[in-house]
């Protein structure tokens, strides 16, 4: 107990001068987004300037924010995974300087490092086959990891299959989603800045994003709710990912509302 306040207390700002980061090394930045296999096969999403949806005045999606585990079999459409991807990690801007470009995203991050990527469990999206794919951020497309029509209940176990409880039934609220979000860490991106601190930052971080999560959902008729309580070793495995550099850090089904 103690440790973990320690971790939350933590005032590595007023001690910056006991360490130098990896940026003041000048070495190099690491890449902001992962690289993806050369024949690995790319989505292209909906364009924000083509947006058709999402209009909802913000103080009604804050007023009306809550965390919903019950969903409808109401697949999403593709505009509307891409409203909720844009809304998470998406690009507002992209500047140039000295040949590098730095990117703005929807969302707040700690000197601009966005150390997450996000994953994606497809579950029923319009168009979209049953599986695991990866939002390309600078891209604005998604990449096809594997097609696995057992990967709801995967994706579920790691997420220590948990249920709700709808009309007396138990509900599994993940498997049944129309998608699942999980969301990796690499926890270098931000230490590459601000070297011991990074590990505060990071976890303040996710928040911003799944917020947004929130009220994208509400803006398109769709809930969610932040599962923080998962095996991340189990959801790891799932991701492929090597639970060192990377590992799963969030998660969150979205689906379109069920009646009552």
């Amino acid at each position: 107990m103690e440790d973990n306040r320690a971790f939350l207390k933590s005032d590595w700002w007023t001690r910056f001068d006991e360490f130098r980061t990896d940026q003041q090394n000048r070495l190099p930045r690491p890449d902001v987004q992962k690289s993806t296999e050369p024949n690995a096969v790319r989505i292209d999403l909906i364009p924000p300037d083509q947006f058709t949806i999402g209009d909802v005045p913000l103080t009604t999606l804050v007023k009306n924010r809550r965390s919903q585990r019950h969903f409808a079999d109401t697949p999403l459409s593709l505009e509307e995974l891409s409203f909720l991807l844009w809304a998470t990690q998406g690009i507002t801007q992209v500047i140039g300087d000295a040949g590098i470009n730095y990117y703005k995203r929807a969302v707040p991050s700690g000197g601009n490092r966005h150390p997450f990527e996000t994953y994606l469990s497809i579950h029923t999206v319009t168009g979209l086959e049953i599986g695991l794919y990866r939002y390309l951020p600078l891209d604005h497309q998604l990449v096809v990891e594997r097609l696995d029509p057992d990967l709801p209940a995967a994706i579920s176990a790691g997420g220590l299959s948990q249920t709700s409880q709808v009309n007396g039934k138990s509900f599994p609220f993940i498997e049944k989603s129309a998608v699942t979000f999980v969301w990796t860490a690499i926890p270098y991106r931000t230490e590459w800045r601000y070297g011991p601190p990074a590990a505060k930052l990071i976890a303040v971080d996710a928040g911003h994003m799944c917020q947004n999560l929130y009220l994208a959902c509400g803006a398109i008729g769709a809930g969610t709710v932040a599962v923080g309580a998962f095996d991340r070793i189990k959801t790891d495995a799932v991701l492929n990912v090597d639970g060192e550099e990377e590992f799963s850090i969030y998660m969150a089904p979205v689906g379109k509302l069920a009646a009552g």
